[in-house]
């Protein structure tokens, strides 16, 4: 038995006390009508009505004007940031008063504020109010800041700063300075939260004082409160009606004068405990920051100044105060712009009290970056948090996110991490998803413990219906004894403010509501590891059944964020090779090209951010994140060509080399300069109008070699018949009508066609097809389902659309291209060219589309032959297959799905693949195909993809598996073509590393970020199958060690060295990600 006294068997137990229905002193009201009790306790205390006659008018009994100017900071958006603050307050200020107005949208305005507080408030708590209707933040006069402020929204969230909480008589004068942002707390939409915003808005000062706070009449305002939410939400419940005639007995009270019995009576309330088996709820103060949403970038930095100046606040008066925050960009913000602060917070780090959460730089789409992405999230994030604080974070913190990949756990695992924390399923419109703790299985059969607040929120105000609601919501009881709860203004930050804290105070154990115990994340994910064997499991991805059109709005974003990825990681494998290569010769290329590398990767890491990448921003933010990806880029450039010099040797030579970062052995077609001087250019050439030549060349595995032209096995033909134009070459057949439709794919020898039936029903490939796509309200979030319902085919024969029709435009035995185009409407065009080169296994589509429509999505969507109920979609490290079909509403949900580079159609032994250089919606229905291309929502901003766009993508028939078919190597060269540079006259063939077997994939080769001169593999299995193969390495290996994402050492690997290359046999699970950590002979780096 449990329990530290145990009782006889049949022996008698000992009476209970007498139980008392309301506590001594609490005499029930007079009437038993709640409906006029409980609005009487809430006009008491209410501030709409009666402040004349209640306690809000005696919670500030007195106050006083504070002397005001002004100083306006000049430029707008993120000139702060030019601007130190002992610069600032040398400015000439100028006299302000309340009623003025300061603006335009985000510009900055700073104001000096000067009082004596009178000696007549002596033993007072003392406040600065504030009322700007805008945010600001309260600065010391020796420039630290102290706490930030909102006001003026619909809940002014936190509109006093406490001066003192013991004024003592004769202190002296006062100086302060309040920086006002122009905007509010969500920006500066003029109507709907999510309008884009006004340009010009003004904000007018409404309040700017000092004010004595009657502490007594605080605490009675505090317990009312609580009170008044416990009957609302207990009544019919005994416990409702104890706590309704409790606060009841207090107004009277109040009212006879006697306002510290009145106190008495709500302590005696509140002493009244839970049972033993009362849901406990883990309460955590959070602000979720949007690291850039309805504010640029430059305003999250003062957010995050102004989240966490409060909350270090708090802490001083009430120590039992936890706080979390995750992003460590943000944390990265405060040390930069505000490293006071930084060091006050990081002294609460060391105690416990102000915990780093989550691990990643930012908090990221969930399904749009590389898995490469994902680690280096990781990589950055915890690396910042152990070099800054000694703390490595458990557990993947993201609430807030549009979906969540299928990898995910074994990227976690991968990374050290096996709990996952979101709340965001929530939101799915059509399904509810069935658990709230759960073990969460990814497409490799990695496990992580799962855990989505009860509450569906992290921007919980603690309250008594939040509580109630938190614990009946829970689709797991008896599972778990434990949930999040997760409080604090977020989104927009800010966190807990004190009548949070002062309601979790009351609530902490009182009878009728869960027990709200202050928490770490450690603390619950603990309890939760503890009961997970009662937890269901769910395999594969966590779709989100809403903001699917986040895979394609802001298609820039989409674009340069896959160019980045590729750019950088060809950079650091030539890095890795040079590294390798030349040993203590390249120390000053490593360092110098880490540490451009580590600022190139955290721009583009910033710019994954779960409301930039999935272009759910705000206009404004979207030059700045197109900068910061375009400078990424440049970085990866200049990395790339530092290393190629240092590998080749810089030479005044017009000879070329063909770049392979790759390791696939391939033959490409390239273009080639026109004043390239050929000398071994021997085989066939193509001459384009402008001058320049193809050429089709080979590439080893991971490496370079001379540009030499091949001669085809067959050239490429094309063939006209009645407007219908026909290519082909050795490795495929199409055919396409006047209007840009594919109506014939065909492998090479094989009679099966992709869209032509058996039966001679005609099928079509390349269908432009324009939808309405008006959604239901998050205009730049939503696909709905009923968009499928309006399709308008831009290509099709009498569409009413302006054609003009398919014309060759290139023409020889190395490229074959055709040319049409089409008015989408006065204002939208789009020109395609239709490729096919030699030995290429796809047929290319280059798209040029200037897009300027309103609420319309386009698609191209290809109809085949292929019978099958599943689709494959390539996601991180792996690929994930989806129904085609809609049995069920989980099914019929997932109309619009998220892929990366390729998704596949097939039978067991045939089938097509379109692979993309930078889109991610697609569609997969029946034996149809769609991928999404441009959308046109208004809002948040009003002009998101009203430009000019340029993308490819390409038809690949098949046949035998797509693994078979080596989809995945395709989708690869698609994505990264071969790469020319000069070189000297003497730079022969060589390659780095090669694969024997099949399925691994290496996607990464990089120099380690400690600098030793080690370099990392990543590789994963992509078929989904357990395989063997060799990894045959062409560099000076010393050792090779297993490691992670953390590139961590391990165990030593058994390798044999023949023929200056060493062997490494690895045998991989179906989807398993590995990373190996090379170390180099130093002696071979000598030589």
């Amino acid at each position: 038995m449990r329990g530290s006294q145990t009782w006889p068997r049949h022996a008698a137990r000992p009476p209970k006390p007498p139980s008392r229905m309301a506590d001594p002193g609490v005499q029930a009201s007079i009437h038993k009508n709640a409906k006029t009790t409980l609005p009487r306790i809430y006009n008491y205390i209410a501030s709409s009505r009666f402040q004349d006659v209640n306690l809000v008018k005696r919670l500030y009994p007195d106050s006083r004007p504070v002397t005001l100017s002004h100083w306006a900071l000049p430029g707008g958006e993120g000139a702060w940031q030019q601007w130190s603050f002992d610069q600032i307050v040398a400015q000439d200020f100028s006299p302000a008063g309340i009623g003025d107005s300061f603006g335009p949208t985000w510009t900055t305005h700073w104001f000096k504020l000067e009082f004596s507080i009178p000696d007549e408030w002596a033993g007072s708590e003392v406040r600065l109010r504030w009322g700007s209707n805008s945010e600001a933040t309260v600065w010391s006069a020796d420039g630290r800041v102290l706490q930030g402020l909102s006001t003026g929204d619909a809940i002014s969230r936190r509109t006093d700063y406490p001066l003192t909480r013991n004024h003592e008589a004769g202190a002296p004068p006062s100086l302060y300075y309040v920086e006002m942002a122009a905007n509010k707390l969500f920006g500066a939409g003029p109507g709907d939260q999510i309008d884009p915003p006004d340009p010009n808005m003004y904000f007018t000062l409404s309040r700017a004082e000092i004010a004595q706070l009657d502490s007594t009449v605080y605490k009675l305002t505090r317990d009312l409160e609580v009170l008044h939410q416990l009957a609302q939400e207990l009544i019919p419940d005994q416990r409702g009606y104890q706590a309704l005639y409790t606060a009841n007995q207090m107004v009277n009270s109040i009212i006879a004068g006697n306002e510290s019995g009145a106190s008495d009576l709500a302590d005696e309330y509140f002493r009244k405990g839970n049972g033993q088996r009362a849901h406990t709820l883990a309460v955590i103060g959070n602000c979720h920051i949007d690291s850039a949403w309805l504010w640029p970038y430059s305003e999250t930095k003062r957010k995050v100044a102004r989240s966490f100046s409060s909350q270090l606040k708090l802490m001083e008066d009430y120590p039992e105060h936890l706080f979390v925050a995750s992003q460590a960009q943000q944390w990265a913000w405060c040390k930069q712009y505000y490293p006071e602060l930084f060091e006050r917070v990081k002294a609460q780090v060391t105690a416990g009290k102000f915990l780093p959460v989550g691990g990643t730089w930012v908090e990221m789409d969930g399904n749009i970056p590389s898995g490469e992405s994902f680690v280096r999230q990781f990589l950055h994030g915890q690396t910042f948090y152990q070099k800054e604080f000694g703390v490595t974070c458990k557990e993947f913190w993201l609430p807030d996110t549009f979906g969540y990949s299928a990898q995910i756990p074994a990227m976690m695992q991968h990374m050290g991490l096996t709990r996952f924390l979101t709340q965001k399923m929530s939101w799915s419109l059509v399904n509810k998803f069935p658990h709230h703790n759960f073990i969460w299985e990814g497409i490799d059969g990695s496990t992580v413990l799962a855990h989505f607040p009860p509450g569906d929120s992290y921007s919980m105000f603690v309250t008594v219906e939040e509580a109630l609601r938190t614990v009946n919501n829970l689709q797991d009881k008896g599972r778990a004894g434990i949930s999040a709860f997760l409080f604090g203004y977020g989104d927009g930050g800010g966190g807990p403010t004190q009548e949070m804290l002062e309601r979790r105070h009351r609530l902490q154990d009182t009878d009728g509501c869960p027990k709200m115990q202050m928490s770490t994340p450690d603390d619950l994910f603990g309890q939760l590891e503890a009961e997970q064997h009662n937890f269901c499991r769910w395999v594969g991805e966590l779709y989100l059944e809403l903001h699917n059109g986040t895979y394609t709005t802001q298609a820039a974003m989409k674009r340069l964020c896959r160019e980045a990825e590729f750019r950088l990681r060809d950079a650091e494998f030539l890095l890795s090779v040079g590294v390798g290569q030349l040993g203590s010769a390249a120390d000053q290329l490593l360092s110098e090209s880490l540490a451009e590398l580590d600022t190139a990767w955290k721009k583009v890491l910033l710019n994954q951010f779960h409301d930039v990448l999935p272009g759910s921003g705000i206009g404004i933010i979207y030059p700045q994140a197109e900068q910061y990806y375009q400078e990424a880029i440049d970085t990866a450039l200049s990395v790339w060509t530092k290393a190629g010099d240092a590998i080749f040797g810089t030479s005044s030579s017009t000879e070329q080399v063909v770049m392979n970062s790759l390791q696939w052995p391939r033959k490409e077609v390239v273009k080639i300069s026109g004043e390239y001087s050929g000398k071994d250019l021997l085989g066939v050439v193509q001459r384009t109008e402008a001058g320049e030549q193809y050429a089709l060349v080979d590439a080893p595995p991971m490496g370079s070699s001379p540009v030499l032209a091949s001669t085809p096995s067959r050239d490429v033909t094309i063939t006209e018949a009645d407007g219908f134009f026909t290519l082909e070459n050795e490795m495929l057949k199409a055919t396409v009508n006047p209007w840009g439709q594919v109506v014939s794919l065909l492998v090479a020898g094989d009679d099966r066609d992709v869209f032509l039936k058996a039966d001679g029903t005609q099928l079509l490939g390349n269908q432009l097809v324009l939808y309405d796509d008006e959604p239901l309200y998050w205009d730049a979030w939503d696909v709905m389902d009923y968009h499928l319902e309006t399709p308008k085919v831009l290509n099709a024969e009498g569409s009413g659309f302006a054609v003009t029709p398919v014309a060759v435009v290139e023409s020889g035995s190395l490229v074959a291209r055709l040319r049409w185009s089409v008015e989408i409407s006065p204002a939208s065009t789009l020109s395609q060219e239709i490729e096919l080169s030699s030995e290429s296994p796809f047929l290319v589509f280059s798209t040029y589309v200037s897009w300027h429509e309103n609420r319309k999505i386009m698609k191209a969507l290809f109809d085949t032959n292929i019978h099958t109920n599943k689709a494959s979609f390539d996601i991180q490290f792996g690929h994930l297959e989806r129904p085609t079909h809609m049995n069920t509403s989980w099914d019929s949900a997932r109309y619009e799905v998220c892929g990366h580079k390729w998704a596949d159609l097939s039978e067991p032994d045939w089938g097509m693949a379109v692979l993309n250089d930078s889109k991610y919606g697609w569609m997969a229905r029946a034996h149809s195909l769609a991928l999404s291309l441009l959308r046109s929502p208004k809002a948040p901003d009003d002009l998101a993809d009203m430009k000019d766009h340029f993308f490819k993508y390409a038809l690949m028939p098949h046949t035998g598996t797509l693994q078979e078919a080596q989809v995945v190597r395709r989708a690869y060269e698609f994505n990264n073509p071969l790469r020319l540079r000069h070189a000297p006259t003497s730079s022969g063939s060589w390659s780095a590393l090669e694969v024997e077997g099949a399925g691994a994939v290496v996607h990464t080769v990089k120099a380690t970020e400690d600098g030793s001169g080690d370099v990392l593999l990543r590789l994963f299995e992509s078929h989904g199958a357990k395989t063997k193969v060799t990894l045959r390495i062409k560099l000076p290996v010393l050792a090779v060690k297993e490691s992670d994402g953390m590139e961590g050492i391990g165990p030593e690997l058994s390798i044999t060295q023949e023929d200056e290359a060493t062997s490494v046999p690895l045998s991989l699970t179906p989807f398993q990600i590995l990373a190996l950590r090379l170390s180099f002979s130093e002696s071979k780096k000598e030589n």
